[in-house]
């Protein structure tokens, strides 16, 4: 099907220069010179893949003719133009569902790379599986380190025995705990979560086991505290590598007498609720640096879960990166953005050290600023365009084949003959490799490469290594 154009402006002058300009460059176009005009031109079939809409013009105007085009032609990118450049005008084209805001006056080469850009993006999208909260219930992860997770919580649905969870931020210890919590027995009653790290070491106790009335200065009513509160159910504390030790003493005990006190009270309550812990700690060390009692420990770690951080499970990228544009697209009430396969191999080779956390975040920030439906890998924010998977993977323990594969899409996009040019830069790379670990011995790095001694130096000669070997065996490969 042809791609189409359409010009709506009611400036007689921006019409004329954008026909000439789409002309010039073979791009079919029709023009109008209102928003009414342009959407009774509608009822004839097709659509146009792209429209240029000024915003201020007689009768429909551009806000209300953009708010059209999105209900009920979602997949046409729509770019605003406007001699207003107002903060208000931007926002509100955004808001509308604008692809792009083009302020006037605009340079005519700018206008036509917005045009191509979209040009090259606007079919309508395939819808991608559904990923809202009837199909999707707690985690998400088809690594094998995440479905070792997702066993061990089946395993302990019908458990009472206390948990600890391990991992780097961000990597779902909550989910993990809510999880454990939901698929119990417990499942009907309150699931309390505490922060131990993020409670001034003074208030800590009383946020734990609540305080009578007139217990200290401030203590103007009687409170319970999170043992109470999670009577019956779950009580999970985060972060517990960084509780005090007068309270890990505290807590040993109500996990081996089921008795607390409240601060400044004098008579016991049974605690009948299963202690979840999370940390990012390595407790076993803390426990020899004495920061952390080996009792609790033992008494805390019944059961141990270990979460993968996202660098090690990166065939979950997609279906993570899928789900959270889903999720943020639903509570910003706008349509789910898609990623090109240059942006999504881009996104599975970045380290993530703030784990699915920092994923999430990322994906909510594409819902917001990336233009259009399609997200390419010039819309990614600023640090995944700067990372360099290629260096870094020199520095990380990296996935090479995500690395390759990485490389592979960003040459494909821009070149040809690409698989010759591939193949001449890795086996320079082997000789180069082979030689310097041999220190230029040509016999024993035609071993180390498993070829013959000829072999290695037609390759040399085909590959212009001769010279450079011969002259200064350090000198790396050009």
């Amino acid at each position: 099907m042809q791609k189409t154009v359409w010009i709506v402006d009611d400036d007689r002058s921006i019409r004329w220069v954008l026909e000439k300009a789409l002309t010039r460059e073979a791009i079919p176009h029709q023009s109008f010179s209102s928003g009414n005009e342009a959407w009774d031109a509608l009822i004839e079939p097709p659509p146009p893949s792209v429209i240029l809409s000024d915003i201020r013009m007689p009768g429909k105007g551009g806000l209300e003719f953009l708010s059209q085009i999105k209900k009920e032609y979602p997949h046409i990118p729509v770019i605003i133009m406007t001699a207003y450049a107002d903060l208000d005008s931007a926002v509100s084209a955004f808001q509308g569902g604008a692809y792009e805001y083009l302020p006037k006056p605009f340079d005519i080469e700018q206008a036509l790379t917005l045009i191509r850009r979209c040009l090259s993006k606007s079919s309508p999208p395939e819808q991608p599986e559904d990923l809202t909260a009837e199909t999707v219930t707690d985690m998400l992860g088809q690594a094998p380190a995440m479905q070792t997770v997702f066993r061990a919580i089946g395993r302990l649905a019908h458990s009472q025995a206390s948990v600890l969870i391990t991992g780097e931020s961000g990597t779902g210890k909550e989910l993990v705990a809510r999880a454990l919590h939901r698929h119990s027995a417990r499942a009907h009653k309150p699931f309390i979560a505490l922060n131990t790290a993020a409670i001034p070491k003074d208030l800590l106790e009383s946020e734990l086991f609540g305080h009578e009335r007139g217990a200290f200065t401030g203590a103007t009513a009687q409170r319970p505290g999170r043992f109470e509160q999670a009577e019956g159910g779950t009580l999970f504390l985060d972060e517990i590598g960084d509780m005090p030790l007068e309270l890990q003493t505290r807590l040993l005990r109500v996990l081996s007498d089921r008795q607390y006190y409240r601060v400044g009270g004098h008579s016991p309550l049974t605690a009948q609720v299963r202690i979840i812990a999370a940390t990012h700690q390595h407790l076993e060390q803390r426990v020899k640096e004495g920061a952390f009692r080996e009792d609790l420990f033992h008494r805390l770690n019944v059961i141990h879960i270990q979460l993968p951080p996202l660098r090690e499970r990166l065939e979950d990228i997609p279906l993570l990166t899928r789900y959270f544009l889903q999720k943020s697209a639903l509570s910003l009430g706008v349509e789910p953005k898609t990623l090109s396969s240059p942006a999504l191999q881009r996104m599975k080779c970045f380290p993530w050290k703030g784990n699915v956390r920092q994923l999430e975040n990322t994906c909510h920030w594409l819902t917001v600023m990336a233009p259009g439906t399609l997200v390419e890998l010039s819309d990614l924010p600023p640090e995944l365009q700067s990372h360099d998977p290629i260096n870094t993977a020199h520095h990380e323990s990296r996935d090479w084949a995500a690395v390759t594969t990485q490389y592979i899409a960003e040459r494909l996009t821009h070149e040809t003959d690409v698989a010759l040019k591939l193949t001449d830069e890795l086996e320079k790379i082997l000789i180069h490799e082979a030689l310097t670990l041999t220190q230029g011995r040509r016999m024993e790095a035609a071993q180390k490469l498993g070829w013959g001694r000829n072999t290695l130096t037609r390759k040399m000669h085909a590959l212009g290594l001769d010279e450079i070997w011969t002259s200064n065996p350090e000198s790396p490969p050009s």
